[in-house]
């Protein structure tokens, strides 16, 4: 069997099956479109609408090599030969086109004579009685090489209802020595000998709810094999780890922490681990996945610091991560551009991150270690929750690492511990989640999408436009006639109102009829059907099937034009001046503003924010004009467009390209020149994220309204200083200057005058030989507090002094000061202010001899210095 590379495989592969008529289409990306899986974890994961019957496939016959994330057995990666987070899955797909006696026989054919696998070590399993894969195998193998399995090994189902069918697998017998020597040893033993490398599904049926198997109306095929495993049998090697999708990132590994491969389990390990979540992490970032707390972003950040964690353990010391990345585009650069693309994005988030998980890892690490010596010298073997929370919460160790480790130690975790302590955050978390749209809504606009397809969307060409009523859709669901009153939702036949999506918010304006107006409140998409929230002007009944008149609100949608193509300009600005890692994450682009999200790791300044500007307007005093042109993905990419990874992309793309600046795929509204957005300003800048900043920003007459804003309060300003614009910041200056020194005098008299009469404020009472003064005021800020505090304390040794002032809002402050023999006895002021402000409703604590604290509940101040006297007398 000739060597073959990987990448010389995944091309086999593409080609031999367009040679039997299969359209290639890349690789989808890793964030499927399905909601209920986190990652594409297989290679008809994309694809699955076509299986349902929800689309209809464009191409009856489909090759692809798919990128896929499965991340339900991370803790087993890096331990055994074949676990892996990232994988390819080589697929073939087929509705209604081929069935098995094809399928079978090019399996074969591209098994035996283009890859050149010895047929001699093929074997093949089938569903019990599934006689046509039987008699479609019996044409290459003999029946003693022909295994039948049930329903557990060899039938797939799609879900409780819905597409299904027995399969077929195809296993390639590796050898004696990697035999487990069992007698028993064959095909579907748990050893390395018999290795599954293909399974070719056969959903031919239609499980319905009562368990009956009705036959599909095509038949259909959807095959998977590893190219990690293909390659891994081709290449002649023990694992997937030393096939060359692996090695040169191992190699590197080893060379840095001066290892040999093989030489130690552990070692081995680490570099697998490594290997491994080097892949997931760049392709995940490459795909538009962020680091966060949950969801994608969760498993991104684990896989992260699981591979530093690793690191760690090998001696690598500062950041290592973005080492491999030129390792990793060298192997998969080709085809999978978007880790060049994307590689100053890539690098910047694996940095960031790593940087801020080397800030906790040694504290959280040191933490770790001496709670197990704690534990073991007490004899147990469980972490508590709390250890875990606050590994988790103060260092950044998710839950799953902190497993890991202790399995290394023999330790469990407090996992109904854990879970306690997090129920608090999760409780939050779940509040702020998005609310699903209702069963109903969703149920009428899929309805309607089945029944009439698309809406037409004319909006490009013209702001008005004739069309025709097909759906009326009230809080009770759809109706034939609706009588003109409150709101409801109009579905046409063709709109020039363009609906809310990509940032971009709906059109407005007017859709008429008769002596009927209706107001056009937003317009929004629901799939491929576009919905008008509308209200009413007029009496009358709105019946389908009506012929209309639209008229967007122009104005407003000349407004919104500006401030798109000038989130374009920005977009490619703040690459120039802050760098390339600079990449969109989110915008909003309405008619009286723009806000626009994007990648970066530090706070812009006002220089860069000024060059920023500069660029922009000097680009829309050039007049550029604003070129819009269709193509398909792939064209539009080669020519260097930029796509956003939270965006959908069909087959075929919008490019707007202002030529010589910048090019992105987009389907929104654009104005014709780039001085037609007039100028644009920067209103402010802000962080909404661990390496993620916002912008926001006006442009044309909005700029305007601002200047004009801002010229009217420089003269009321000026007026009221008596001074020039050029003086306006040294008269301020002196202004504060003399206020603060005005005061601090007032707050002198203030203090001297309580002080002088503090006797009236405090209450004193001995208690086992300590003077407890307690104070209380109205008003009186922390700093003159202490203040107050020092001198009581100073009249006694053995003194605790008790200090509380209540603000008008009912907010109330809190201190609690101890001298040097207080303290010897065993007075600890941060233990009493933190009692005492769990009952204000806030938090405190300090040192023994000073703490201080406060809370939003000083009504309860009576409760709270009651429970301070307690403790002084029981503790």
């Amino acid at each position: 069997m000739k060597y073959r590379t990987a990448k010389e495989l995944r091309e086999m592969f593409v080609s031999f099956w367009e040679e039997k008529g299969s359209k290639h289409l890349p690789s989808f990306s890793l964030v499927p479109e399905d909601p209920s899986l986190l990652f594409t974890i297989a290679g008809m994961v994309p694809l699955k609408p076509y299986y349902l019957g929800i689309k209809t496939p464009e191409h009856p016959r489909v090759v692809t090599s798919q990128k896929c994330v499965r991340t339900n057995d991370i803790e087993n990666v890096g331990r055994t030969a074949r676990h892996h987070t990232f994988f390819e899955m080589l697929g073939t797909f087929t509705w209604g086109s081929y069935f098995k006696n094809e399928a079978i026989a090019w399996a074969w054919e591209f098994l035996t004579e283009r890859v050149g696998l010895d047929p001699s070590r093929l074997y093949a399993t089938i569903y019990t009685d599934d006689e046509e894969a039987f008699s479609a195998w019996r044409r290459f193998l003999p029946e003693s090489k022909i295994y039948r399995f049930g329903q557990d090994d060899n039938y797939w189902f799609m879900g409780d209802t819905g597409p299904c069918g027995p399969c077929s697998e195809i296993y390639y017998d590796r050898g004696e020595k990697y035999s487990c020597g069992k007698p028993t040893c064959g095909v579907g033993c748990d050893c390395d000998r018999y290795m599954e490398i293909w399974n070719l599904v056969f959903t031919q049926f239609d499980r319905q709810k009562d368990g009956s198997l009705p036959l599909l109306p095509h038949k259909n095929i959807d095959t998977g094999m590893g190219l990690e495993r293909l390659a891994s049998v081709v290449q002649g090697v023990d694992t997937d780890y030393e096939t060359d999708l692996f090695t040169p990132l191992i190699e590197h590994t080893c060379r840095k922490a001066g290892i040999t491969y093989g030489a130690n389990p552990r070692d081995d390990m680490a570099v697998r681990v490594i290997a491994d979540h080097v892949r997931s992490v760049a392709f995940m970032l490459a795909d538009g996945v962020l680091p966060s707390n949950d969801g994608p972003g969760y498993v991104l950040r684990r896989l992260l610091r699981r591979a530093v964690r690793f690191g760690k353990l090998l001696g690598f010391e500062g950041l290592f991560l973005n080492e491999y990345m030129p390792i990793l585009i060298k192997i998969m650069g080709d085809p999978y551009r978007e880790l060049i693309t994307q590689r100053p994005v890539i690098e910047q988030i694996i940095s960031l991150e790593e940087e801020k998980f080397n800030k906790t890892l040694r504290q959280g690490t040191e933490l770790f270690d001496e709670e197990i010596r704690r534990l073991k010298s007490e004899g147990r073997t469980e972490i508590p929750g709390g250890v875990i929370f606050t590994l988790y919460d103060t260092y950044g160790f998710p839950p799953e690492l902190t497993r890991e480790m202790a399995g290394e130690e023999g330790f469990t975790l407090d996992e109904p511990g854990f879970a306690e302590a997090m129920n608090e955050q999760r409780e939050r978390a779940r509040a702020s989640s998005k609310q699903k749209k209702s069963a109903l809504a969703g149920d009428v606009y899929t309805e309607l999408e089945n029944e009439f397809g698309a809406t037409k969307f004319t909006g490009y060409e013209a702001s008005s436009g004739r069309a025709k009523i097909l759906a009326l859709i009230t809080p009770e669901g759809r109706a034939e006639n609706v009588r003109a009153s409150g709101e409801f939702e109009v579905v046409l036949d063709a709109t020039p109102f363009y609906a809310e999506r990509g940032g971009e918010v709906g059109d407005t304006g007017t859709i008429t009829m008769n002596a009927l107006t209706l107001h056009v409140l937003n317009t929004v998409p629901h799939g491929k059907i576009t919905a008008h929230t509308v209200r009413a002007e007029g009496q009358g009944v709105v019946s389908v099937g009506d012929e209309v008149v639209c008229a967007v609100d122009d104005e407003r949608r000349s407004a919104i034009r500006r401030n798109h193509t000038a989130t374009h300009l920005l977009h490619e600005a703040l690459g120039r001046v802050l760098g390339r890692h600079v990449r969109q994450a989110g915008s909003l682009v309405t008619d009286e503003f723009l806000r626009f999200d994007f990648t970066h790791h530090s706070a812009v300044s006002d220089e860069e924010i000024a060059e920023a500007e500069r660029i922009i307007n000097a680009e829309i005093l050039a007049n550029v004009e604003v070129n819009i042109s269709e193509h398909s993905k792939e064209e539009a990419q080669s020519l260097g467009a930029k796509a956003l990874f939270d965006e959908k992309y069909g087959d075929v793309v919008r490019v707007v390209d202002v030529p010589g600046f910048s090019m992105e795929l987009c389907g929104g509204l654009h104005v014709r020149r780039t001085g037609d957005i007039g100028c644009l300003k920067i209103l402010r800048e802000e962080s909404i994220g661990s390496g993620t900043r916002r912008i926001f920003a006006a442009t044309g007459m909005n700029v305007l309204t601002l200047l004009q804003k801002l010229f009217a309060m420089r003269s009321s300003i000026t007026a009221l200083l008596s001074t020039d614009e050029d003086g306006i910041t040294e008269k301020a200056r002196a202004l504060i200057e003399e206020l603060k020194t005005a005061r601090s005098e007032i707050q002198a008299v203030k203090l001297r005058e309580l002080t002088e009469n503090a006797e009236r404020f405090f209450e004193r009472e001995e208690v086992k030989g300590l003077l407890v003064q307690t104070g209380r005021f109205a008003g009186i800020p922390a700093n003159m507090l202490r203040d107050i505090g020092d001198k009581a304390r100073a009249k006694q040794d053995g003194s605790v002094v008790i200090l509380a002032s209540v603000g008008d809002d009912k907010s109330c402050q809190l201190i609690v000061m101890a001298d040097e023999k207080a303290v010897g006895q065993g007075v600890n002021a941060g233990a009493l202010v933190k009692e005492a402000c769990g009952i204000l409703g806030g938090k405190g604590g300090g040192r023994k001899n000073l703490a201080q604290g406060g809370g939003k509940d000083g009504v309860r101040l009576d409760e709270a210095l009651a429970r301070i006297h307690a403790l002084l007398k029981n503790g």
